[in-house]
C-alpha cells in the first residue's frame, strides 16, 4: 500500500528518535550496572527493549507504506553522569518523543491513514508510561535523598 510521502518522513524521523533512545538507554543501564545499581541496570534495560520493538514496529510499518526504513541516522545522545543526570536526560529524551507521537498522530489523522494513527497511538501510549516511571524515580530520589534512593537500587 503507498503511503503518504511526508507520513513516511515522519515515521523515519520517530525511527531515528527509537534508534537514538535505544543507545542512550543501553549506554545509562551499563553504567548502572558497572555501579552496582542492579535495578536501575535491569529498569534501563527493559526500557530500551520496548524501544527496540518500536523501531521493529516503525520498519515495518514504513515497509508497508512502501517507503524505505532509514536506519543509519541518530539524533543526539545525552549521557548522564551519574544517576540524576541519566534520569533529567531520559525524561527530556521521552519528552520529546511524546511530542513528535502526538504530532505524528495528528498528521496520520489528517491523511486519512487511520491504521497508523492506531499504531502510532500505542506507542505513545508506551512512552506516557515511560515517561510516568522516570518521573518517578526522579521523585524517589528528591523525596529520599541521592544516597539513600540509591542504597535501593543495590542487588537484593
Amino acid at each position: 500500500m503507498k503511503g503518504n510521502e511526508k507520513l513516511i518522513k515522519v515515521l523515519n524521523d520517530l525511527l531515528a528518535d527509537e534508534l537514538t533512545a535505544i543507545n542512550q538507554y543501553m549506554v545509562h543501564s551499563e553504567m548502572c550496572d558497572d555501579w552496582g545499581y542492579e535495578k536501575l541496570h535491569k529498569q534501563f534495560e527493559k526500557r530500551a527493549i520496548v524501544e527496540m520493538k518500536h523501531a521493529e514496529k516503525l520498519i515495518g510499518r514504513i515497509l508497508f507504506l512502501e517507503g524505505l526504513p532509514t536506519v543509519t541516522k541518530l539524533n543526539k545522545i545525552t549521557i548522564g553522569a551519574d544517576v540524576p543526570k541519566q534520569l533529567a536526560a531520559d525524561r527530556a529524551a521521552e519528552a520529546g518523543a511524546i511530542k513528535a507521537y502526538n504530532e505524528a498522530v495528528k498528521l496520520a489523522a489528517e491523511v486519512g491513514d487511520n491504521a497508523t494513527r492506531d499504531f502510532l497511538q500505542q506507542i505513545l501510549n508506551d512512552e506516557d508510561a515511560h515517561i510516568d516511571e522516570i518521573e518517578e524515580l526522579q521523585d524517589q530520589v528528591s523525596q529520599m535523598t541521592l544516597p539513600i534512593f540509591l542504597t535501593t537500587q543495590v542487588k537484593e
